[in-house]
């Protein structure tokens, strides 16, 4: 899909340009970037508290950092829903900080606690790490629920682009095991496919995220698995049977790579009889939710996932089993 100027949103077309020469598709960049986000740990959000804990990844028990944030109000209330948010940065690069506003806005809808795990990157560590560092983050909000002041019975995952990969895995994990139950997810944007077969991915030169950003990504991300047999947890696009998986919401922008797979992802969960809220956004690349936060389908694309937020705290609730 050859993305021409004129079919990019007329506010998103400057940031657009600029992102092709800072976010080139080059692995020195991803190991440049990792870095570079890596220092950005540690940093403090105006108006949240935040403290940080560490636990034992599933099965291999290596070290996980966790960023856990609520309000700074002063009252502490107890029985608020609890929120794991996994960030974004094609599994390669990124941290819990980098998305600092959002938790505030979260938090400001509806008062919660988001538990922000620093996943293993691919570039470190391919497949299964980041998926057994976010699974684990939740197990430990179930099992800690009471100290953190979260209910159990309201649990949510969500996350952005490689983020919402995992946090689409992450559920679909739940549902299989049985030992957490999830009340809602919002994987936005998610990538969750890496067979880069859809018409939406294919030969994609728009800005931000491209095919040759999506296949070094999973090549990192597959490791050793990669052009073989790929689990539907490392891609979850790969899943046939959908019954059983919380009430979603998602977005997609109409030049992301990601589009057609979010569509079928969408698709596929109504046909379960899921519930799904859903929005497509005409004119739009990869991640313009953040890098045009301020244009008009940035505004709207946000409200849209702080109106779905706000409605799953109001309405969603999934009883743990024991």
């Amino acid at each position: 899909m050859h993305v021409r100027p004129e079919d990019i949103d007329p506010e998103l077309r400057t940031a657009g340009r600029l992102s092709r020469f800072l976010f080139p598709p080059k692995e020195w960049f991803f190991r440049l970037a990792r870095r570079l986000t890596a220092r950005a740990a540690g940093g403090d959000v105006p108006g949240l508290e935040c403290d940080e804990q560490r636990i034992p990844s599933l099965e291999d028990g290596t070290d996980v950092r966790l960023r856990v944030y609520r309000s700074k109000s002063g009252t502490r209330r107890e029985g608020v829903p609890g929120v794991l948010f996994l960030h974004g940065g094609g599994y390669a690069i990124g941290s819990p900080e980098m998305n600092g506003g959002l938790y505030e806005t979260l938090i400001g809808l509806r008062d919660c606690v988001v538990v922000a795990p620093d996943y293993r990157k691919s570039l470190a560590a391919p497949y299964p790490a980041a998926l057994h560092d976010s699974y684990a983050a939740l197990l430990w909000m179930k099992e800690n629920a009471a100290a953190l002041g979260i209910r159990d019975d309201q649990l949510l995952v969500m996350g952005q682009s490689a983020g919402g990969g995992l946090a689409a895995a992450v559920t679909l994990m739940a549902r299989d095991r049985g030992d957490v139950k999830v009340a809602f997810q919002l994987p936005l944007y998610p990538m969750i496919d890496d067979r880069n077969e859809t018409a939406s991915v294919r030969d994609n030169d728009a800005p931000v995220w491209s095919e040759k950003h999506n296949q070094l990504a999973w090549r990192l991300y597959l490791g050793e698995l990669s052009g073989g047999a790929v689990p539907k947890y490392a891609a979850p696009a790969r899943e046939t049977d959908y019954a059983g998986l919380p009430p979603t919401a998602t977005f997609v922008g109409d030049l992301d790579p990601f589009r057609d797979e979010t569509i079928a992802y969408v698709e596929n969960l109504e046909a379960a009889g899921i519930p799904v809220a859903f929005k497509r956004f005409e004119g739009c690349y990869h991640g313009f939710d953040g890098i045009g936060a301020n244009t008009r389908v940035g505004r709207e694309a946000n409200a849209f996932v702080n109106e779905q937020f706000a409605s799953a705290i109001d309405n969603c609730f999934a009883p743990q089993s024991d």
